[in-house]
């Protein structure tokens, strides 16, 4: 099978990384540079090396949200058994990034961030991380994306939705500002598919703070319900901090450690991974 070497892919993104820290893909070009770059590698007759798919979470000391996260790993390996799928975490769990960039050697490796949004730990941490081996690169996060807003209906549906409520979309927020924009982004999409305006509230870092968001959806709501949908991966301590921000109703994360990780999702991976 041909394969895109990575180094093709770089250059475009360059600019979004830290200094010295390898590029990160955005979302925008990926495929078409994706095609563009296999057709050339067609064309010279080269026969690269499948990368090694690294799915990079954040890390969670819940247990049930380890749970969830690695069902998604392990559903992302069964979808694609072709690939070599590896686990880690950029914070709290072991192995980290670096851990295992190492135990991988010199084989080509696309790192693909399961972060809803690209900030800090994209764009610094994970690129430099890839910086320091032999031949990786960074695909773009998980965010924003339809079908996240799909999963996020059917959070919402399974909570009991009704007509008249007010929802405000709870994200983890970041210092960063294309971050913030990402999660703004899918704050609209989701009040397209649900036909109302969606409020954001951010759990740090960003005003307007979660409990704020609640408070200011309150006072518009005319009596009704106020609905958080809740905008993490998985369950932990950011969720925890939503359930507790004064909604009427809380939907879960997009995984769950009861439920088979979404298609949808896998799917996602599976692109991000971008072969």
């Amino acid at each position: 099978m041909t394969v895109l070497g990575p180094g093709a892919l770089r250059a475009r993104a360059a600019s979004c990384a830290a200094p010295g820290a390898a590029p990160v893909l955005g979302r925008d070009a990926v495929l078409d540079e994706v095609a563009d770059a296999a057709r050339g590698a067609t064309a010279r007759g080269a026969v690269d090396r499948t990368p090694v798919l690294v799915a990079c979470s954040h890390g969670t000391s819940s247990l049930a949200g380890q749970r969830a996260v690695s069902a998604l790993v392990d559903a992302v390996a069964l979808r694609r058994p072709d690939l070599d799928v590896l686990g880690c975490c950029v914070d709290v769990q072991q192995p980290d990034v670096p851990t295992t960039l190492a135990e991988i050697g010199d084989e080509p490796v696309h790192i693909v961030p399961l972060l809803l949004s690209a900030g800090f730990h994209v764009y610094v941490d994970l690129a430099e991380a890839a910086a320091e081996a032999p031949d990786a690169v960074v695909r773009p996060a998980l965010g924003p994306d339809p079908r996240l807003v799909r999963q996020l209906v059917v959070r919402l549906d399974e909570a009991g939705l009704r007509p008249d409520d007010t929802v405000v979309l709870a994200v983890a927020g970041s210092s960063d500002a294309r971050a913030v924009d990402d999660c703004e982004v899918m704050g609209r999409m989701l009040g397209h598919a649900i036909g109302r305006e969606v409020l954001v509230g951010y759990i740090s870092a960003v005003q307007p703070a979660l409990p704020d968001a609640v408070e200011t959806a309150r006072s518009r709501s005319g009596g009704h319900r106020v609905v958080v949908a809740t905008y993490l991966l998985a369950p932990g301590y950011f969720a925890d901090l939503a359930g507790r921000a004064g909604a009427d109703v809380v939907t879960e994360p997009l995984l769950s450690a009861a439920d088979p990780a979404p298609h949808e999702m896998v799917e996602l991976v599976v692109e991000r991974f971008g072969f």
